[in-house]
């Protein structure tokens, strides 16, 4: 079930016992290992890139010589702390990839969600010899005085999963990631569905200062407008994208809307955050209040199989493959994309269960 679109692009009920059960064996689990499908080698896991038909970047405009990713050190910038499925399957992905192609060395640090941090890291990997670098921003602005250490020496930056405002093909190579309006709307559209385009809605927005959260939620706001004038949107909180604040945010939210029948949340922690609520409240969830999510997580997937949950919509973290060849093609002398855009998919309860490995 996947739905495209052209801009800038070259480049997814049971109650009861049973369900309780599950929600608690997804919603304790804090994005370890045996929950985050972190392998990058399954053609369900890869990412697909869209067609191109936007601007491009190569070494003669962004500065810098050719090289082989087999003799240079590559440095990986991430920057939250990897405890939850998101992180965990990009990092790794990021890693598997190096050691598949034989990067001679790769570096990798975490910012821990601070933006000063994530600046002395990458400084850090350049001062540590790294001659190109894969960036997971903490937000879409503050990261000049690294990006400016990293062109002062011509070194190649790929940006994941969130845009940069400064300039692409100047500051940075190349961006790869989602059509984040494109996945508010695709939620909507799901939650249109689900709802019969009637009742009451409450948003749980991301972090502020990213184009994720900007973008996921004008295009969730903007297609309900359009489409569904008899949803009503009362309430739009932070949740911060973490499990804990979704949670606590949403047990407010119920208190002040007690009438609320659906939750949009703009990523799955936070939506399996807003079930805990739901649950406690004495509401059953997928039922009494629906919940929609993006991120495709195995934890969020899981719950619409068993019908606590009503819809997901794939953010695929698995950046690995698709970074590595583009740096090499840039390195190689190539134009590569400025921005590169894929293709997601989405969960409901026609096809989880058939498609619940893709999840990570």
């Amino acid at each position: 079930m996947k739905r495209t679109t052209k801009a800038s692009r070259i480049t997814g009920a049971v109650a009861g016992a049973a369900v309780f059960g599950l929600f608690l064996a997804g919603c304790t689990n804090t994005g370890a290992g045996e929950t985050a499908s972190t392998g990058s080698d399954t053609a369900a896991q890869q990412q697909v890139a869209a067609d191109n038909d936007g601007p491009t970047c190569d070494i003669a405009t962004y500065g810098g010589e050719k090289g082989d990713l087999k003799d240079m050190v590559v440095g990986f910038s991430q920057s939250e702390k990897e405890d939850n499925p998101f992180r965990i399957a990009e990092t790794q992905s990021i890693k598997d990839e190096a050691a598949k192609i034989g990067v001679k060395k790769l570096i990798t640090t975490n910012a821990q969600s601070t933006l000063s941090k994530q600046i002395s890291d990458i400084q850090d990997l350049i001062a540590q010899g790294a001659q190109a670098l894969i960036v997971a921003p903490l937000n879409s602005d503050g990261l000049e005085p690294a990006l400016n250490a990293a062109k002062e020496k011509h070194i190649p930056v790929i940006t994941v999963d969130r845009l940069l405002s400064s300039g692409a093909c100047d500051t940075y190579v190349s961006f790869l990631g989602s059509n984040f309006v494109e996945q508010g709307e695709r939620a909507a559209d799901q939650l249109i569905a689900g709802t019969g385009g009637t009742g009451k809605v409450a948003v749980l927005l991301g972090a502020s200062g990213n184009n994720v959260t900007t973008d996921r939620t004008s295009g969730f706001v903007d297609e309900i407008k359009a489409k569904a004038p008899g949803i009503e949107i009362v309430a739009q909180q932070t949740g911060d994208f973490a499990r804990d604040k979704g949670q606590s945010v949403t047990e407010q939210l119920l208190q002040a809307n007690p009438d609320i029948t659906a939750i949009y949340a703009e990523n799955d922690e936070m939506g399996l955050g807003a079930q805990a609520a739901i649950i406690a409240a004495g509401k059953q969830p997928g039922k009494d209040v629906q919940i929609y999510s993006i991120d495709g997580t195995r934890n969020a997937v899981e719950q619409v199989v068993a019908g606590a949950y009503n819809g997901v919509v794939e953010s695929n973290p698995r950046f690995g493959p698709l970074a590595f060849a583009t740096l090499k093609s840039f390195l190689a002398g190539d134009p590569v994309g400025q921005s590169i855009v894929i293709e997601d998919g989405e969960y409901d309860s026609q096809n989880a269960s058939a498609d619940i490995d893709k999840a990570f």
